[in-house]
């Protein structure tokens, strides 16, 4: 079984046995403290072999080399160094961690001619390792052989690489990691949620996981379906009635800022599995929709960061439960609901589901708490993977302060994000004969009906929704992901906070 890999930092020292030995080098080649171990000359010689220049991720390794204990050493480079930013050092770790294979120990010294490499550098190569070494199997349980094939053997727990990154400033990256570290595990929560299998995560289920954040002081309410109902949630409601599981509300506050203070509110789409339920989606694919849920696993992980960094801020984190399940009870297509907003809605689709559990919960949010603003994450729509691929997600906003402040957090952290369009012309669609609006609307702009649909419920509270069907679940992998589920929404989202709304 995969296990985290252990980080430290120290000063430099000279390698122990059996470690693999990575230098970090630029244009410049390695730096002093890196030369001055014997091992650096062996690794120096096959630069021109094979043709190592520096430039960013590049890797040269020579294995079992003469005249030492090491099993493997290891050339990175991080190309010019003064231009690389926390995402650049971030994809750096994860590069680096492509070498380690079965390493036991692994020594990585950041000693760069001409650079000052500090602690927060250090701490988000630190943190790429960590992202990129995640891999969810906890439920493989046979070991494989060296060509791939299961043997038959139990696998055994695999004892964490101890990774030691050298550095000027051991103390401060230490310090910086700390802070980082809590993010990361928010990432690596979110993973978790998305990718578990919906036989093991139901509604009830992801509540529980979210009654876990109490012990990092969060406070969590759980609203079950009598609540639910009493408050007029029929909604979200009419999505769960065709599960035998119920549906369930969580409601996540932290509070880190001053206690007169507003708080930010974020919400997110929790659908643990979605059939489609009446509407019923095709069976190819169908596995996927385990990750239907990958907006609340955001928020859930956006919360354990904020309160294991102890962020200065007072936020509302919301997530709605439910599993959309066929069976005698679910809803049809042209039943009519009523939603805690007092608003009606024609279900033409009940594969257009995920708007109608968001809309209960949007205005719960903004009822109860009244917050500053309300981000809203979901995998909603495959139209906005028509629109933008799998590299952006999609922004929608009634604000333009808080759509440029995500743009920025999401340049910063590449968890981009592409502003679309809202307006009246799209809103029309929406309306029925019938109710006061229909869930879905004609076949062109599906990604933007579906927010408009949204934005009926939020007021005039400024608001943003990110439509993460393309980012959350299935994305391209890279340097720092390897897993079907990214964890995306949960370092902009921190991002966003950190920069904007604390102290």
């Amino acid at each position: 079984m995969t296990s985290r890999p252990s980080i430290a930092f120290a000063k430099f020292a000279a390698p122990k046995k059996g470690s693999v030995f990575v230098l970090a080098a630029n244009d410049g080649g390695l730096g002093d403290a890196a030369k001055a171990c014997d091992p650096a000359k062996t690794l120096e010689r096959a630069f021109p072999v094979a043709d190592f220049s520096g430039k960013f991720a590049g890797l040269v390794e020579v294995l079992a080399p003469e005249g030492t204990s090491l099993d493997r050493l290891v050339a990175v480079g991080a190309g010019k160094v003064s231009g690389l930013d926390d995402h650049a050092w971030l994809k750096l770790g994860g590069t680096i961690t492509t070498s380690f294979r079965k390493a036991t120990e692994v020594a990585v010294v950041l000693d760069l001619p001409g650079a000052d490499v500090g602690g927060s550098q250090a701490a988000q190569l630190a943190a790429g390792i960590l992202l990129r070494s995640y891999a969810f199997d906890k439920y493989k349980t046979k070991k494989e052989n060296g060509d791939g094939q299961r043997d038959g053997n139990k696998a055994e727990p695999k004892k964490p690489v101890k990774v030691t990154i050298h550095t000027t400033d051991p103390g401060a990256a230490k310090k910086a990691f700390a802070d980082e570290v809590a993010v990361i595990d928010g990432v690596l929560l979110a993973r978790d949620l998305v990718n578990e299998p919906a036989n093991i995560l139901g509604p009830v289920e992801f509540a529980a996981r979210v009654n876990e954040l109490e012990a990092l002081g969060v406070t969590v309410e759980i609203l079950v379906e009598k609540e639910m109902k009493k408050l007029g949630m029929g909604a979200l409601l009419g999505v769960a009635q065709g599960s035998p599981r119920g549906a369930r509300l969580a409601i996540m506050r932290w509070n880190g800022g001053k206690a007169k203070d507003s708080p930010i509110a974020f919400v997110g789409k929790g659908v643990t599995f979605d059939t489609g339920g009446n509407s019923i989606k095709t069976a190819s694919g169908m596995e996927d929709m385990k990750g239907d849920m990958g907006g609340a696993a955001a928020v859930t992980g956006l919360m354990h960061a904020l309160a294991a960094r102890k962020a200065k801020a007072n936020v509302v984190g919301i997530v709605g439960l439910v599993e959309n399940a066929v069976d005698g009870h679910a809803q049809r297509p042209g039943d009519i609901v009523t939603s805690m907003s007092g608003q009606t809605i024609e279900v033409l689709n009940t594969d257009a589901e995920g708007r109608l559990v968001l809309a209960d919960a949007l205005w719960y949010c903004n009822d109860r708490f009244q917050p500053k603003f309300m981000v809203n994450l979901a995998t909603l729509t495959g139209a906005i993977m028509v629109a933008l691929g799998q590299h952006y997600a999609g922004l929608f906003s009634n604000n333009d302060e808080l759509a440029n402040r995500l743009t920025s957090a999401g340049q910063a952290t590449q968890e981009r994000v592409w502003r679309m369009p809202l307006g009246t012309e799209y809103d029309k669609l929406i309306d029925s004969k019938n109710a006061d609006m229909k869930n879905i609307g004609g076949r062109y702009g599906g990604a933007i009906i579906a927010a408009q649909f949204l934005q009926r419920f939020v007021k005039d509270t400024p608001w943003a929704h990110l439509d993460i069907a393309g980012t959350a679940i299935g994305a391209p992998s890279s340097e720092i992901n390897q897993s079907w589920a990214s964890g995306f929404g949960v370092r902009l989202l921190d991002r966003l906070v950190r920069d904007n709304y604390e102290g």
